[in-house]
Parts: C-alpha cells; sequence; structure tokens
C-alpha cells in the first residue's frame, strides 16, 4: 500500500509494507499528476437510470448580439485599443476636477493682470456703458409718438430764436 502526500513543489511518497512493492510503482507515483478534486460518482458508473447533468445554455452568450460584441472586443483587445472600463461616478469625477483645475487657471490669470492691463479694462467697460447708454436713447427717441418730437422742436427754435433776439 502507498499513500501519495503531494505537496505544492515536492511529491513525497511514503510506502507502508503490506507485502514486497516495486520500485517502479514509486517513480510512476512521481510522474503521474493527480487532479485535487475528486471525480465525481457518475462519470464512473455507466447506470442509465441517472440522469447526467448537462450543461445549460447561456441565452446570452448565445445571441447574436453578444457575438458581435465579444468578437469586436477581442480584435480591438488585440489591436490595443481597449475600451474605457471607467464607471459613470469616476468619469463625472474627472471631469469636474479638470474644470476645477481650468477655473483655478483662469482666476489665477486674472489675479496675474498688470496695472496696464487693469486700466485698459476699466476703459473699456466705461466705453460698453456709454454705448448702452447711446443706443437706449436713440430706441427711446424712435419709440416716442410724433407730437412729443415736433413739440421738442418747436421748444429748440423757440429757444435760438429768443436767443437770436437778445444778441
Amino acid at each position: 500500500m502507498h499513500i501519495l502526500l503531494v505537496l505544492p513543489e515536492t511529491a513525497c511518497s511514503i510506502g507502508l509494507e503490506d507485502g514486497p512493492s516495486e520500485d517502479s510503482d514509486l517513480k510512476d507515483a512521481y510522474l503521474i499528476p493527480r487532479n485535487i478534486m475528486a471525480e465525481p460518482d457518475y462519470v464512473e458508473d455507466d447506470n442509465p437510470e441517472l440522469i447526467r447533468p448537462q450543461k445549460l445554455v447561456n441565452p446570452v452568450k448565445t445571441s447574436r448580439n453578444h457575438q458581435d460584441l465579444h468578437r469586436e472586443l477581442l480584435m480591438n483587445q488585440k489591436r490595443g485599443l481597449a475600451p474605457q472600463n471607467k464607471p459613470e461616478l469616476q468619469k463625472v469625477m474627472e471631469k469636474r476636477k479638470r474644470d476645477q483645475v481650468i477655473k483655478q487657471k483662469e482666476e489665477e490669470a486674472q489675479k496675474k493682470k498688470s496695472d496696464l492691463e487693469i486700466e485698459l479694462l476699466k476703459r473699456q467697460q466705461k466705453l460698453e456703458q456709454h454705448e448702452l447708454e447711446k443706443q437706449k436713447l436713440q430706441e427711446e427717441q424712435e419709440n416716442t409718438p410724433e407730437f412729443v418730437k415736433v413739440k421738442g422742436n418747436l421748444r429748440r427754435t423757440g429757444q435760438e430764436v429768443a436767443q437770436a433776439q437778445e444778441s
């Protein structure tokens, strides 16, 4: 009787003498790799009454869409075009972080403006305000009724006539 003790790197055989043993059995024990898991009973029995387990068909894997997708993923992996496997939350967090960094850079750029740039910006703002005021006045004049315009013209002409008479 032989007991085979299988360790990850070495294999030991301990012989218990019940009778004469042969050295060829020991050599065979070292050469034959043995499975660690036990084989099920139904493999050895050829009993026709037993129902043998069969592997179930996965409907997802047999679908045409899944096969096409799997084929495409394999081809992309061979080419080195692996898809982004990041979760949606991680993508959103990275986008927020990029936006925040860009915003900080813009703020720093605004803080580093020289005195000349600051004065130019002030002048530009004043010009824009002045243009807006002109546009508002023009819109008001265009929207006023005709009789108000005529009345304003009469006043101006009356004042001009009065000034001409005094001089």
